[in-house]
């Protein structure tokens, strides 16, 4: 009850539709109701009689009854189907939002396929929910409530046959229920592993063609599609059973209605109406019940379903704004103030360790050091994508825990080891840094970035269409393009984490040449290269997550042992 009380404010301004959807179906199934009361007139009262204008004055009214069931099931579907699609709708869009707001570490508790499944097939299986379940929810208990009563009503002595047959589908019902409803969870989780699979092979394509290992991907797909096959096969197993079981009540009580209300009428105490009503009744309660059945099953689904999104709602992010967050960043100076840090709360091991920096404004920062020694967990810290789980990060002066994250974001600008570009023309990915920025701009950033003379290539320039992650276009163009793009942000604090990797090194020096004219930036570039840092005012070498020495190019080849041997190592130069 508690998660689908998170959902159910979702219904929001459809509400109104909802409870008119509701209305119709109990007038729908009201009316209904009263066709077997007229069917037993017309056979005890009109056949009996052989009055022919009784028969057709109660047949006009069976048309009536028919023709108002029908408009109220009509105007059912307009609104039940408006309240079900703009719910589901309403879901999606809280679940993104609230993707939206988590930081890294947020995001590093779910897979990218659980997510996509939540927002997509779980969030469908509650609109179907609601398109297809509000019906027998209300309709089932109206019927067979009513349904019993005018049984009653008609023959009290006959309709008996009802309380011993409800406890037996009830008994049915929960037996049913009670072993479906693990395996719905257990199927959804199924469908995250297929949708895994999947993701990671198609973005994988070229790597799986290059290696010859389609066979491979083939063989790990069927075997999570086959665990999803089995998991649905049992499900549905259990779900059929439904159907006959209600099937044989249904003809068990068929049975024993005509044979006690024809041995009522061969004692007079019976019409054959009456009978025919009763046994009319027999036949939409039974259907109730299986419409209560089907709702309960129906239900269950929905609720594995209800606790997967609601797992997205309820997660509060990490990193949120403080009360009073301080809207501007002074400039582009940076501290660690003995920071460490590791990736959750219950890591046994630290990633960063006492880390102590200080960066001015407008200066050039190299960082360089062994894979794993910690350089991108560093400077991630420095936006708030994480925080720091001792000590201090400021920038301007100021701690990143003081400010407004859309403020600090905008101050920073980060361009991170995996480049992404997105859909649509290289002038729409570039002024992802900037909305508003005119062509002037955008060709200056280009420029920066060492990208304006391949994007003047393309005979549409800024206005080729890129592929979906920027397929079109080669590694080091990609890294080039993302490099102008944060520069067409201007941040008081430009991070690029091992950003010209895949270019040569001829534009490498083009692009830091173009960086350094940028004064009042501070420039902070993670490398792998010697060279990429050599003309930084200050380098910074990590290793094992820890600082191991800061100082300049000369300071650090005269006196440090491991920039030494990076030195030798990848420029083959004497020391």
């Amino acid at each position: 009850m508690r998660t689908l009380k998170k959902i159910l404010p979702f219904v929001g301004k459809y509400r109104r539709d909802l409870i008119l959807a509701v209305l119709f179906v109990v007038v729908e199934s009201v009316i209904e109701l009263f066709v077997p009361f007229v069917m037993a007139a017309v056979i005890d009262v009109g056949v009996v009689q052989r009055d022919i204008h009784f028969i057709l004055f109660k047949g006009a009214e069976m048309v009536a009854l028919t023709a108002l069931s029908f408009t109220a099931g009509m105007f059912y579907a307009g609104f039940i189907a408006r309240a079900a699609y703009g719910f589901g709708a309403a879901v999606r869009e809280a679940e993104y939002a609230a993707v939206q707001q988590y930081s890294f570490g947020d995001l590093d508790n779910f897979r990218t396929s659980s997510l996509v499944t939540r927002m997509t097939s779980d969030t469908t299986v509650l609109q179907n929910a609601v398109i297809n379940g509000v019906r027998p929810m209300i309709r089932g208990p109206v019927m067979m409530v009513l349904g019993i009563f005018l049984a009653f009503r008609m023959n009290a002595h006959l309709s008996v046959i009802f309380l011993v047959l409800l406890p037996i589908l009830a008994v049915i019902v929960f037996t049913i229920v009670s072993r479906i409803a693990p395996l719905y969870n257990v199927m959804q989780k199924a469908v995250d592993s297929v949708n895994t699979v999947v993701q990671e092979d198609l973005t994988a394509v070229r790597v799986i063609k290059a290696f010859v290992r389609g066979e491979y991907e083939e063989n790990k797909f069927a075997a999570v599609n086959g665990h999803l096959r089995e998991v649905t096969e049992k499900a549905t197993a259990l779900t059929v059973l439904n159907q006959p079981a209600f099937q044989t009540l249904l003809y068990t009580a068929m049975v024993l209605f005509m044979w006690m209300g024809g041995n009522m009428i061969i004692k007079g105490t019976l019409k054959v109406g009456e009978l025919t009503g009763i046994l009319t009744y027999v036949l939409q309660i039974m259907n109730s019940v299986m419409m209560i059945s089907n709702s309960f099953l129906l239900l269950t689904r929905s609720l594995a379903s209800v606790e997967r999104i609601a797992e997205i709602l309820e997660r509060k992010p990490e990193i949120r704004n403080p009360e009073k967050p301080v809207t501007e960043v002074k400039d582009g100076s940076v501290d660690f103030c003995d920071v460490s840090f590791k990736y959750g709360k219950n890591a046994s091991e630290y990633t960063l360790e006492h880390v102590t920096l200080s960066f001015r404004a407008g200066q050039t920062i190299g960082i360089i050091g062994g894979t794993g020694s910690s350089k991108s967990t560093l400077v991630q810290l420095i936006p708030r994508l994480y925080d720091a789980a001792e000590g201090e990060v400021k920038v301007g002066g100021r701690n990143v825990k003081d400010y407004d994250l859309k403020a600090l974001h905008d101050a920073v600008g980060i361009v991170l080891q995996k480049n992404l570009l997105f859909s649509g023309t290289i002038e729409d990915n570039l002024k992802w840094g900037n909305e508003k920025a005119t062509e002037a701009e955008v060709q200056n950033a280009l420029v920066t970035a060492a990208a304006d003379r391949f994007v003047a290539g393309f005979p549409e320039g800024i206005r080729t269409e890129l592929g979906q992650g920027g397929v079109n276009v080669s590694g080091g163009q990609k890294q080039r393009l993302c490099i102008a793009r944060t520069v067409l942000k201007a941040p008081k604090i430009l991070i690029l984490d091992d950003a010209v990797s895949a270019v040569d090194t001829a534009t490498e020096r083009k692009i830091r040449n173009a960086l350094s004219s940028l004064e009042d930036m501070t420039k902070i570039i993670i490398a792998q290269r010697v060279t990429s840092v050599m003309d930084a005012d200050s380098i910074v070498i990590m290793d094992n997550g820890t600082v191991h020495a800061v100082g300049t190019h000369a300071e650090l080849l005269a006196k440090d042992p491991i920039y030494q041997e990076i030195w030798r190592t990848q420029t083959g130069g004497k020391v």
